[in-house]
């Protein structure tokens, strides 16, 4: 860290991009402030949406370009809410500029940009962390206390990811390809982060990767450039372990609505869950007799409550640059096995 901070009030926060999907902008701020942070800035190129942020944080100052936050804001942290392919660009922006920088999920779109953000952070002796809320979502929560505390199923064999169903995908940038990265960048990414705090230290070793595109394509504002209509991957770890991720706009029998979104197979049971709920099953059953199930809210607040922990008081940081590229780094090899058609070996930092 570059500067220390004594409270969490003192740690200036703002955003780049505000409104959209969500009011995420908005939300950012305000669960920042939740965590006892100060907004103090936003950054938007909409001049309506900028004058919402005047109106929900009376007297925040407003940009309409990063270069001009950074040059006149002395704003400490910097949430970049912006689609996919931005996120580098800017944060290489920020933390060269010496501000602390969270981007929303994901990271980025490439190891390559993400490996540059991470050197950037270390240089500049700053923050660099990734919106994972959900990494304290309900369904993960009760995964690691069965998993890995009580040992429930056993050792874990394989990790099925899967989500999406029948259907044309919305005319947003979420469904370019150049925009988002594809369609294993959304929902995906969170599916792994989930996975990757099950495999623990597990090391990948390859990435293979399948897509199918074309179909919903001539159909959307985006023709040649959607989203892959299909897509699949499958990565191997040192353990001799492996992890599944499927996501679909084809696909009828909506996997993720009949079952649950992640199933873990051990070798003592199987444990199916979804961001808020989970089904343990145990090793005899046919699928339809439970040892236990349930709901858990989960505690997605403390992600912002981790961040300026860190800030002040130096406790670890959960989310930081390594552990967000991981995710990343295996939804590029599997974008990069698709092109060349063959698996992708891995290389970890």
């Amino acid at each position: 860290m570059k500067t220390p901070f004594k409270k969490a009030r003192d740690i200036k926060v703002g955003v780049v991009g505000y409104g959209g999907a969500f009011n995420m902008g908005r939300a950012h701020l305000q669960q920042m402030k939740g965590a006892g942070m100060t907004p103090v800035a936003v950054c938007e190129i909409d001049e309506a949406r900028l004058e919402v942020a005047r109106q929900d944080f009376p007297g925040i100052e407003t940009y309409d370009s990063i270069d001009a936050m950074l040059e006149a804001s002395d704003v400490n942290l910097i949430t970049i809410i912006t689609p996919h392919n931005t996120h580098a660009e800017i944060a290489l922006k920020a933390l060269n500029a010496g501000k602390s920088v969270c981007c929303e999920k994901p990271l980025a779109i490439t190891t390559e940009e993400c490996d540059q953000m991470i050197a950037a952070a270390k240089k500049n002796k700053v923050v660099l962390t990734t919106y994972h809320n959900r990494h304290w979502d309900g369904g993960i929560l009760e995964a690691m206390q069965i998993v890995k505390k009580e040992k429930a199923i056993g050792d874990i064999v394989r990790i099925e990811c899967h989500t999406g169903a029948y259907g044309q995908p919305r005319d947003w940038w979420r469904s370019s390809k150049t925009i988002s990265g594809g369609i294993l960048y959304d929902w995906g990414v969170h599916l792994m982060e989930y996975s990757l705090q099950l495999l623990g230290p597990a090391k990948l070793t390859e990435v293979s990767g399948f897509a199918r595109q074309g179909h919903w394509s001539p159909k959307t504002a985006w023709k040649q450039d959607t989203i892959e209509d299909d897509a699949y991957l499958v990565a191997r770890f040192d353990t001799g372990q492996w992890l599944s991720l499927s996501v679909t706009h084809i696909d009828a029998c909506a996997k993720a609505h009949d079952r649950k979104m992640v199933e873990v197979t051990g070798t003592k049971g199987t444990l199916l869950f979804d961001p808020n709920s989970y089904k343990l099953i145990p090793p005899q059953a046919d699928g339809s007799v439970l040892t236990r199930q349930g709901r858990n809210p989960g505690t997605p607040d403390k992600y912002y409550k981790n961040v300026a922990r860190h800030m002040v008081r130096g406790t670890k940081l959960i989310i930081d640059g390594p552990w967000s590229r991981r995710p990343i780094h295996i939804i590029d090899l599997a974008m990069k096995s698709i092109k060349a058609g063959k698996s992708m070996k891995a290389k970890y930092a």
